[in-house]
């Protein structure tokens, strides 16, 4: 599962949930999404979240390899 980082970075920036998703330009209830690990952002958005944060994908998002998988 892939774990994101966007909760530490809106706090680092002392902004709220809209003023963030604002800030990265998504919709509120998108990046609530993305905040609670309730769903993750297409490539596209996560390159322009990264790029508005000024870091890398891998500094924002993260891959637990230790969760396991359901099996198929």
């Amino acid at each position: 599962m892939i774990r994101n980082n966007l909760k530490s970075y809106r706090h680092k920036l002392e902004m709220n949930q809209t003023e963030f998703s604002r800030f990265l330009g998504v919709a509120l209830p998108q990046y609530n999404r993305y905040e609670n690990n309730q769903r993750q952002p297409t490539l596209e958005v996560a390159l322009r979240i990264s790029e508005r944060l000024d870091v890398t994908v891998n500094d924002i998002f993260v891959c637990d390899a230790n969760e396991k998988r359901p099996r198929s």
